[in-house]
């Protein structure tokens, strides 16, 4: 009886323990979380140094599989693919998922500027720095941003093109850099539902944790922001020269970046199909998958890419 005793005062103590742990640090323990669940389904968390930085990257899949490079957008990182990943990879792609310079487990160097141009030419280094000649390149938001501007500077190092949700060209947006580093509850709120058609509710201490975060990393964002909004590296007049096939992936609720820009950008790449993701926002690859994994593999197979516009309704 006393052994039992003993036994269940530990199990409380490390119950007590564990939900101390995830009170105080949410979001540490959801990240925990997250790795694990990839690397169960044989993901693997590497380091590599390009470019004078040390770029933390997933990557999955067979050797011989078609290369894709997954390249995430503002205030994201390679997790943000997590919904994708495993499955790409078990349809025969070798996936790489970087974190870019300043996101993720990579370098945040307080000197550099955190442009689109910078961000492209780290990819590029990414590329050289895992032997990874040619590739598929899907980049959602900034990351599509990143990827028109890589397949036009270097066409011989893209195959094909996904772009989903993307920034890249002019349009006159209702908020201001501050909407991506909000400093109360309020303004995450309002992010959140930007975002998300569908936000789910978010707990005060996880709201505490989301708001410690960007006080961390809000810099980053913001020099990133002041780098897009300066209009340097806008792709308005230059998207008639992507030569590749191109898919664009757009959620039909996005409220950050309007279904426009997407037909904008659909229109002015000659060789492109547009897919509309029915109610889903801007986190379509996220929160919406399955539909998203469909078309991207439909495109990505397909001995001739698909012309046709398309709507695919939303799995939740």
């Amino acid at each position: 009886m006393k052994a039992v005793r003993c036994v269940l005062g530990v199990v409380i103590v490390l119950a007590l323990s564990a939900g101390l742990v995830f009170y105080f640090n949410p979001l540490w323990v959801a990240d925990q979380q997250t790795r694990w669940r990839l690397w169960r389904e044989g993901v693997k968390s590497e380091y590599v140094e390009a470019g004078g930085y040390r770029l933390h990257y997933f990557e999955a899949g067979r050797s011989e599989g078609t290369p894709l490079l997954l390249v995430h957008g503002l205030g994201a990182r390679g997790e943000d693919w997590r919904a994708m990943i495993p499955t790409l990879a078990a349809s025969g792609f070798h996936v790489y998922a970087p974190d870019l310079p300043g996101y993720g487990r990579s370098s945040r160097p307080t000197d550099a500027s955190y442009s689109i141009a910078m961000e492209e030419a780290a990819v590029v280094s990414f590329m050289q720095a895992v032997h990874l000649a040619r590739a598929d390149v899907g980049g959602w938001s900034m990351g599509g941003w990143i990827s028109m501007k890589l397949t036009l500077d270097h066409p011989e190092m893209v195959d094909r093109l996904v772009i989903y949700d993307s920034a890249g060209i002019y349009f006159p947006a209702d908020f201001g850099p501050e909407l991506f580093v909000p400093g109360d509850a309020p303004g995450v709120t309002r992010l959140m539902k930007i975002l998300s058609p569908h936000p789910g509710p978010m707990p005060n201490f996880v709201m505490r944790a989301v708001l410690r975060k960007l006080v961390r990393n809000g810099w980053v964002i913001e020099r990133s922001m002041s780098a897009m909004t300066s209009g340097r590296d806008l792709l308005d007049f230059r998207l008639h020269d992507i030569r590749q096939p191109t898919l664009v992936v757009w959620g039909a609720e996005d409220e950050l970046i309007p279904l426009s820009v997407g037909k904008t950008i659909h229109e002015g790449i000659t060789d492109s199909s547009l897919v509309v993701i029915e109610g889903c926002g801007h986190l379509a690859p996220l929160e919406c998958s399955e539909p998203v994994l469909e078309a991207t593999e439909k495109f990505l197979r397909a001995p001739q890419p698909v012309r046709a516009n398309e709507s695919a309704p939303a799995s939740h």
